[in-house]
Order: structure tokens, then C-alpha cells, then sequence
């Protein structure tokens, strides 16, 4: 029977395996450090591959480099023995919720939801700490001594003396700040849905070195747009040389081709231009008028060009929007005006309607604008300060929030429906309650999954004497406060309860496993008493069972029941998807086993203490053969 791994997906092994499918000749064998053959890239035959020269040594070529990013790089592809753990205590609507809230190193968080979420995310929204040095959230001073830097970059040798000029600029400033951020960005490219947006906030200490990462993470094609947001009204004469009062938003796609065009629903100040009413009101709704000239001069286009009879008999002669054939029609169904300025010129304008599809009609659908690049009229940072001391009652517990209203209109274009939200930067929670706002906005039910590191408060601040010891408890807290308020204040809205405000709090540890799971053969047999059992004895079934679901790729907001099967606790994800007996008394037996494959699981896993013996083992997989052949059945 197979095993399930219980640890993060080996990310190298899959780069190998890819870089096999396309270039099976670059892949060897090496001798690992413990003796034993591994796959391996074999690179000097791999660039070989690559160009149409012979290569004789390393190239000179554009790129990205700072000392520390080979680390990083693997750094992002080693697997982890770590869990998520659930906590029920911390959670709302544990049950019903389909939101998460992930505490712990949001690297490891990465590693643990590639399994489960490959592919699945369709919108990535991080405010990452910025490299300045007094950053509230993180420690985030990612510079080091110049004494440090200048030995591990070979610039000073080992009495101390330069080997080469540096100034500041040149990279201690900013290493560690990539090496932190760089196989985060890596990790969290693989969760996004092919067609799925990376949207990234920056200010200008890091914009130019993080768009260059993105570039090479994501590919520079897949670059949409730098949106610059204003952040502050005005101020800032005390400034030496500019006030800053902007910042900088990255937006990336996954795969430029498939994303489309962005739309975003129109604002109420664009709602107001439609006021006009006519015959297709009823289907339509109001229109306003634009001018049908086209204003194309560096595109000539001969079959745009004709005459257009007026009320009088005279013509008008111009390059217009649509061949004639098209005119015609819309000016038969009343869908063009054309009328006399205050000059007495003749005019052709061509409505727009509020809810049509298109200019020409079709289905009902409210019209949508394209998102701007440059975000003026968006809520700033004073706004989020104020939305989050509304929602925890207390003032200054946390820097700089990001406002709600922003990350809404990210997610407006970004998202629709039933699309997945990623933060792993979540900070005070501002993108939770900007994807419950939404949802209740719009009837939506998209959500959200946040990853926050529990970063000790410091003592003195305001966030510790209001009684919150790290910033993950400040996250969820405002999530509970900022969900109940939703739904307090829209009670009179129908359907408003069954809004989802919950979330499910799982929390990065280390695996339930023991440690004589992952290495069994270290183990000394003089003890091999002392080590019958391979998990740790403070874990519960439940622990158990979203190991299992990380490891087995199933959603972890799937919802979780128990039932007792011939005297067992058997735990059930979402009906059939998963069925768990974490039983260890030796007594899986053949009645229980043939009652359990009547549920028809889809995967079912068992603990090897729950087997009385081998031949018992090979007797549960014939049974569910027999039974429920679409079964999967391992164990741990």
C-alpha cells in the first residue's frame, strides 16, 4: 500500500522532471552527499541546448544578480516537514466558511498550498514590507554591515583591505531584500490560475530592483502595467528634495494571452453621465452620446469614409465610427442622433447605453470601463487608518494599512464570482475585509485566503498595550469584527446571513510525524521499542487529517464531518471527496472496512498501528477494490 509523503512537494525534482520532458539528453545522475544516485541537470549540456554555439564557459548575458540568489532560488524549491494545524478556537463559522487565515512564515505557508491550490488562485494581492528600516509590521532593515557584505562578496579580503570601490547603492542595501521576497514571488506564481493577476505594492526604495524579479519570475511579456496610486492629499514641505505622495502597484499576469480585456464595473460618477432615456429604456436603461467621428488620422480607413444624409437633405462628410452598413441599421433602430450644435453645425452622435453589451445591442449587461493606470480618486492611506480603527476601536495598533477601497478596486477588475484571493503579506487584514465588503457589494462569493507571520508586537507599542501580542492576532481580530459589522449594518438586505464572514485559522508547525518517519533508517533498533508509533502523541485526528489533505491536494476549506463506523471515528471531507480513520488500536477489520467502502470515498487513508497485521493491510485493499474500485486508499 503507498505511503503518503506528508511533506511539501519537492519542487526541484518537478523542474528536473519538466526540464527532462524537453531535454532528456540534459538530465544525469550524481552521487548524493549521503552516497546514494539522484537525478540532476547536466547544465553545461543544457545552455548547449540553448544556443547555436558551441559555449566554452560562462557568457556574459542580461540579467538579475545579487549575492544570495542561488540561495534563494533554493531555498524556494526544498520540501518542508511541516503541517498546517487547524485551530476551531480562533476560527468563525469553522464549519461552513470556505476563507482561510494561515499563521506562520508565509514561505513555509507557500510551500504547504502548492499541492492543494496549483493553479487555483486567480488573484495575488501582497503589500510586502518595504526595504526602509523602520517598518512597523516586519524587520525589514534588509541591509547589512559593510564589513559583512564587502567579505561575502569577495570586495575585501581577509585583513580587512578593499579589493573594489562600492557605494551604497551597489547592493548591501538590497540582497537580502530580494533574497527574502524572491522565492516567495517564485512560489506564489505556480498557485496563480493560468489567467490568474499578481498585483504587488512597492514604493520607490525597491520598484526598480522588484519589477526586474518580476520580470524574470514572471517574464518581462507578462508585465501589464506599474499603476501609480496617490496615497496622501498633500504636505510634505519639510521634504528635502520631493514630497513623495505616491506609490507604486506591480501588475503581472500569468499568462498575458489569457487573461483578455480588463473590465471594471463603472463608478457612480460615471453612472451619472447617463441620464438619457429613449424607446430601449426598458432593455437598455439610459444612454448618453458620443460623436460618431472616428479621430483617427494616423489609421486611415477608406470604408469609414462616406456621406451621411441630414434631417434638411444635406450631407455631412466625414471618417466615422462603423462602415455605413452598420450606420444604417443603428439609425433605423434609433441608436444614433443627428442633430444641430448651438452653431448650427450638423452633429452624429451614436448612444451609449448603460446596459448594453455593446453598441450594438445584444444581451443586457451593464457596461464596463477600462481600469486606469493612474489611481488618483481611490481611497489613501488616511482612509485606512480610519477603517482599521473603526474596526478594532483602538487607534495606531498598526502603521500604514493599506485602505479597503484600494485593494476593492484591484480585485474589481481582478476577480469575479467564486475567484480565490491570496495575500501571504496580510498585514492587519485590509485585503479580508475589502473581499467581504466586495462579496456584499456585489452579491459575490469570491474568497480569500490570508498568510500573516504572528510578528511580536513590540512591547510599548499601541498595539501591545491594546492587548494584541503579535500582528497576526490584529488581522484576525479585525476580520471577526469587520464581518459581524458588515452584517450588522446590511441586516436589512435579503440573503445578507448567508454572506460568508468566517474563516478557517490554520497554523504552520512542524509535521505530526515523527522524526523516524522521514528517516527511518537512522533509527537505532536497541530502541526500536521506544519509536512503534510514527506520530507525535500531542496531535489530534483532526491535525491529522489536514496533513493529509495537503498532501493528497484537497481544499482545506472543504467542510469536515464525523461519524462513528463500527466503533471508529471516521472523519469525512465534503461527503466522499476523503474518509480518515486515524484508529491505532490494530482492530481495521474486515466488517469495518466493507461498511466504510459503502460510502464510496474517493480516497480513504488509515494509520499503519490501525492494521493487525501485513496480511490485514493487503485484505483492505482487495475489499475496496471489490466494493468502491474508485477508491484510493493509502496510509501514514
Amino acid at each position: 500500500m503507498k505511503k503518503l509523503k506528508m511533506h511539501s512537494p519537492n519542487l526541484t525534482l518537478d523542474n528536473i522532471a519538466r526540464i527532462g520532458d524537453l531535454f532528456p539528453d540534459c538530465v544525469t545522475e550524481v552521487k548524493g552527499e549521503d552516497g546514494t544516485l539522484k537525478l540532476a541537470i547536466d547544465f553545461d549540456q543544457l545552455r548547449q541546448e540553448l544556443t547555436d554555439s558551441i559555449v566554452e564557459g560562462p557568457q556574459e548575458r542580461y540579467h538579475l544578480n545579487w549575492p544570495g540568489k542561488r540561495q534563494a532560488l533554493l531555498t524556494a524549491n526544498s520540501p518542508i516537514a511541516k503541517t498546517l494545524r487547524p485551530c476551531r478556537d480562533e476560527s468563525v463559522n469553522f464549519e461552513t466558511t470556505k476563507n482561510l487565515f494561515i499563521e506562520g512564515d508565509n514561505l513555509d505557508a507557500l510551500k504547504l498550498l502548492q499541492d492543494t491550490y496549483l493553479g487555483k488562485i486567480k488573484m495575488v494581492y501582497i503589500d510586502p514590507p518595504y526595504n526602509t528600516g523602520n517598518d512597523f509590521i516586519y524587520e525589514d532593515d534588509f541591509s547589512e554591515n559593510s564589513k559583512g557584505f564587502l567579505k561575502r562578496t569577495n570586495q575585501m579580503d581577509e585583513k580587512g583591505d578593499r579589493l573594489t570601490t562600492n557605494t551604497e547603492a551597489n547592493g548591501r542595501f538590497h540582497s537580502d531584500w530580494l533574497s527574502m521576497i524572491y522565492p516567495r514571488l517564485k512560489l506564489s506564481r505556480t498557485l496563480l490560475s493560468d489567467a490568474g493577476l499578481f498585483f504587488a505594492s512597492i514604493d520607490e526604495n525597491e520598484v526598480t530592483n522588484f519589477r526586474k524579479a518580476l520580470d524574470e519570475i514572471f517574464g518581462e511579456d507578462n508585465f501589464l502595467q506599474q499603476l501609480v496610486w496617490k496615497r496622501h492629499a498633500g504636505g510634505g514641505n519639510d521634504s528635502r528634495h520631493f514630497a513623495i505622495d505616491h506609490e507604486y502597484i506591480l501588475v503581472y499576469a500569468k499568462n498575458k494571452d489569457l487573461v483578455g480585456r480588463l473590465r471594471m464595473p463603472l463608478s457612480e460618477e460615471d453612472r451619472e453621465d447617463y441620464k438619457l432615456k429613449d424607446c430601449h429604456f426598458g432593455t437598455f436603461g439610459p444612454y448618453k452620446t458620443k460623436s460618431f467621428s472616428r479621430m483617427r488620422p494616423d489609421d486611415p480607413r477608406p470604408t469609414l469614409t462616406y456621406d451621411i444624409t441630414t434631417p434638411d437633405g444635406s450631407t455631412v462628410r466625414d471618417t466615422w465610427k462603423w462602415e455605413e452598413s452598420r450606420f444604417l441599421k443603428a439609425l433605423n433602430d434609433e441608436k444614433v442622433l443627428i442633430r444641430k450644435d448651438r452653431n448650427g453645425k450638423w452633429q452624429v452622435e451614436y448612444k451609449m447605453y448603460l446596459n448594453a453589451i455593446d453598441d450594438e445591442g445584444g444581451e443586457s449587461e451593464e457596461k464596463t470601463k477600462v481600469p486606469r493606470s493612474l489611481l488618483v480618486d481611490i481611497e489613501r492611506n488616511s482612509e485606512g487608518k480610519k477603517q482599521l480603527r473603526e474596526a478594532l476601536g483602538k487607534d495606531n495598533v498598526f502603521n500604514n494599512p493599506k485602505p479597503t477601497g484600494l485593494i476593492k478596486h484591484l480585485m474589481s477588475f481582478g476577480t469575479a464570482g467564486n475567484d480565490i484571493i491570496l495575500d501571504f503579506f496580510a498585514g492587519s487584514g485590509s485585503s479580508a475585509q475589502a473581499t467581504l465588503e466586495l462579496n456584499m457589494s456585489t452579491g459575490s462569493n469570491r474568497h480569500f485566503i490570508m498568510v500573516q507571520l504572528p510578528e511580536p508586537c513590540v512591547d510599548k507599542s499601541e498595539s501591545y498595550k491594546s492587548g494584541y501580542k503579535t500582528i497576526a492576532e490584529i488581522s484576525k481580530e479585525r476580520i471577526r469584527r469587520a464581518g459581524k459589522k458588515i452584517v450588522e449594518d446590511n441586516s436589512n438586505i435579503e440573503g445578507i446571513k448567508n454572506l460568508d464572514i468566517g474563516f478557517r485559522v490554520l497554523k504552520v508547525d512542524t509535521s505530526n510525524m515523527a522524526d523516524v518517519f522521514y528517516t527511518p533508517d537512522s533509527l537505532d533498533k536497541a530502541n526500536l521499542d521506544l519509536f512503534v508509533d510514527n506520530i507525535k502523541p500531542n496531535r489530534t485526528p483532526e491535525d491529522l487529517l489536514f496533513q493529509v489533505m495537503l498532501d493528497w491536494g484537497v481544499d482545506l476549506a472543504l467542510p469536515i464531518s464525523k461519524q462513528s463506523i463500527q466503533g471508529k471515528d471516521v472523519l469525512f471531507v465534503d461527503g466522499n471527496v476523503l474518509a480518515a480513520c486515524f484508529d491505532a488500536s490494530g482492530s481495521v477489520d474486515e466488517a469495518f472496512v466493507k461498511e466504510l467502502a459503502k460510502h464510496q470515498p474517493l480516497r480513504v487513508v488509515f494509520r499503519d498501528e490501525g492494521y493487525k497485521n501485513s496480511a490485514a493491510k493487503i485484505n483492505v485493499e482487495q475489499i475496496f477494490k471489490l466494493l468502491s474500485p474508485i477508491t484510493e486508499v493509502k496510509c501514514i
